[in-house]
């Protein structure tokens, strides 16, 4: 599970090694938004030679919107080359241009819902095939199509993805990005509510972004003992052939405490070779 994503302009090759030595847990080239159309076709080349080999972390690349003009040229590019470690498909509003694209590339699928009829259909797309890999949100273009102009307004979408994602076997959302790269602070209030909603990492558009956003995901040390003790529990009643898990303090255990708890273990155990007094005993 990757809690930091780092977003690069797919029309800037001079960021793109420094992107994947900046810390983050992958990196996102982008040749949609943050692309003019004048640039698009030097963006392509320049990703796709990115993208001819693999790098130390994974590499996705943010191809143009299925139904525009685009995305053709793009897939064309890059959806065979050996470097790439999946495609975020903006835009996306039916299962049906999912099916289709899964039918022309063999690489994971993470589509965003950026519009209302995205939102209605979000289990939908979130379920349309085996390729699918992750859903997300897109927010600025969504707050436009929905006319919010307050974060509440988003409040019941940002649940509707959590809920999609869990319903269709995929892993917890990761939260978009966080316009403001001045304002840490903010973010790591958003990213602590985003959290409490059932998020799980989030994309960034600067790299001064990425150590608030693994602070605000990784668990803490209190979290992954009670995860360790949850599954030591559950892993003692195996041995009993009992289906029933008491903890210590009395809860009962189910097959989604049980889920989170190996989410939890493996992300700090991933994180603990970075900081090992976070998670010492």
């Amino acid at each position: 599970m990757l809690l930091s994503l780092l977003y690069v302009p797919g029309d800037r090759p001079d960021r793109f090694g420094k992107a994947v030595d900046s810390g983050a847990d992958a990196v996102i080239l982008d040749l949609e938004d943050a692309v003019v159309a004048a640039r698009k076709t030097y963006a392509r080349d320049a990703v796709a030679e990115f993208v001819g080999s693999a790098h130390r972390v994974p590499v996705f690349v943010r191809v143009n919107e299925l139904t525009g003009p685009d995305v053709a040229a793009d897939l064309d590019a890059v959806a065979e080359a050996p470097g790439l470690a999946g495609l975020r498909l903006p835009k996306v509003e039916s299962a049906e241009s999912l099916r289709a694209l899964a039918e022309r590339v063999a690489v994971p699928l993470h589509p965003l819902v950026e519009s209302a009829i995205g939102v209605e259909r979000a289990y939908d797309i979130a379920s349309a095939h085996p390729a699918v890999a992750s859903i997300g949100l897109g927010e600025a273009d969504l707050r436009s199509d929905l006319g919010v102009t307050a974060e509440e307004g988003l409040s019941w979408v940002r649940g509707r993805i959590v809920v999609a994602a869990r319903a269709a076997g995929l892993p917890p959302p990761t939260m978009p990005v966080y316009a403001n790269v001045a304002d840490l602070a903010g973010l790591a209030e958003s990213c602590a509510f985003g959290r409490r909603l059932g998020f799980v990492g989030r994309t960034a558009i600067h790299p001064r972004q990425l150590p608030v956003i693994v602070d605000a995901f990784r668990p803490s040390a209190d979290e992954v003992s009670r995860a360790r003790e949850l599954l030591d529990a559950v892993a003692e009643a195996q041995t009993r052939d009992s289906g029933t898990v008491v903890l210590p303090d009395g809860r009962f255990a189910d097959r989604a405490m049980v889920a989170a708890a190996r989410r939890t273990v493996e992300l700090a155990d991933r994180y603990a070779a970075a900081d090992p007094d976070r998670f010492s005993d």
